[in-house]
Formats: C-alpha cells, structure tokens, sequence
C-alpha cells in the first residue's frame, strides 16, 4: 500500500501572511497612536473618535495602495526577466542546457546526471525549469498585487477597530489609558500568532511588538500633551 507523503510548508502563504500581519500591525499601532496622541492633548470625545475613523479610512487606503504599487513592481520585475530567459532559451538553448547543467553540478550532483536531469526538465518545461532554479521563481512565491493589497486594506481595517472600540467604550478621563492597555493586548496577540504562523519563538515576536508599539503610543502621548498645553 502506497502512503501519500504530505508535508505542510509555509512558503505558499508568506506573500499574504506578510501583507496581513503588517497591515494589522499598523492597523492597531497607528490608529491606537493616533487616539492616545489626541486623547492626550485634551481634545473632546467626539474629536477623538472622528480622528480615529479618519485614520482607519486613510490608513488602509494608504497600505493597500502602497502595497499594490510595490507588489505591481516585483511583479513587473518577474516578467521581465522571464521574457529574457524566454528570449535566451529560443536564441541559445544549448547555452542554456549548459548554463542549467551547471546549476546542478554545482548542486551537488554529477556532470552526467546533471546534463540528463536537465534534458529531461527542459523538455518537460524549460521556462519553468529555468525559472525555478536559475531565477529563483515559482507559483508559490509569485508576486500578487491583487491579494497582497487587499490583504492590507483589510487587515489594517481589522486592527485598527480595535484601538476604536476601546475607545469609544471607555470613559472620556481614561480614553488614553484603556486604549494603551487594550491596544498593547491586542499587538501581543498578534505577534503570537504571526510567530506561530512563521514558526518563529512566540516570545521574541510579542516581545518586540510590544516594545515597539508602547514606544509609539508614549511618543505620541507626549506630543498629544505638549500641544495639547500649549493651545
């Protein structure tokens, strides 16, 4: 009986992961800057809450546009050196084979079983064979603009709810502080969970962003409380 080998990889969801988790991130980090640095500079309750719905809009706008532009030039970026590549196969494909074989050899295997695994690779698919193992391209690594943006836009969204809603539902007095608090919980959370997904140690994930996130909101509580005693 034969068994199916399966094994779980995480190359295939890294293009979204990253865009998700950092749109998230900042989802949360900004926005919850955003309200603690008006909230600290004394302003009302509905201009606080207008500031922060102005920043989720503009925010995820802002990423996933952003992210659109540098993910449609990674993408620009691919198919240019394919149509190279495409190019060089149709003008010199023994240079090619060659250049191929090479990649092999210097892989580990010897020249004869390289100059035959590349033979049969280029017959099966030379662009993809050429793109794989010389350019570094495959469908699991391509770039997305689409997916990448929209995996921005909403996970920014999705984070900076957080920060709002723990604003709007605490008291006028202690909006700074609960939206520090909750905010803090919420990047903690995040970095857990990014760092899972990653496979990386939880704790250095949590640790660096919340470290990085208090960072920001306490800067922006300074500024907040120097203009906000200066008007």
């Amino acid at each position: 009986m034969i068994r199916k080998h399966s094994e779980h990889h995480r190359l295939d969801r890294l293009g979204w992961l990253r865009a998700a988790v950092l749109g998230a991130n900042d989802g949360i980090l900004s926005t919850a800057s955003l309200l603690v640095g008006v909230a600290s500079a004394e302003a009302g309750a509905a201009s606080v809450m207008v500031a922060g719905v102005a920043g989720l809009v503009a925010g995820a706008m802002s990423m996933g546009a952003g992210e659109y532009v540098s993910v449609s030039s990674q993408a620009d970026s691919e198919r240019a050196e394919l149509a190279v590549e495409s190019r060089e196969l149709r003008e010199d494909p023994t240079g090619e084979h060659r250049e191929l074989t090479e990649i092999y050899v210097h892989r580990g295997l010897d020249r004869a079983l390289a100059h035959e695994v590349a033979s049969q690779l280029m017959a099966h698919d030379a662009l993809a064979a050429h793109a794989r193992d010389e350019l570094g391209l495959s469908s699991a690594t391509a770039a997305r603009p689409l997916q990448a943006a929209a995996a921005s836009a909403v996970s920014f969204a999705a984070g900076a709810i957080v920060p709002i809603l723990a604003t709007a539902a605490a008291p006028r007095e202690h909006m700074a502080k609960v939206t520090v608090v909750v905010s803090l919980g919420a990047l903690a959370v995040l970095g857990a969970v990014s760092a899972r997904l990653a496979g990386a140690a939880v704790w250095r994930g949590v640790g660096r962003i919340v470290f990085w996130g208090a960072a920001a909101m306490g800067l922006t509580a300074v500024v907040g409380r120097l203009f906000g005693v200066a008007a």
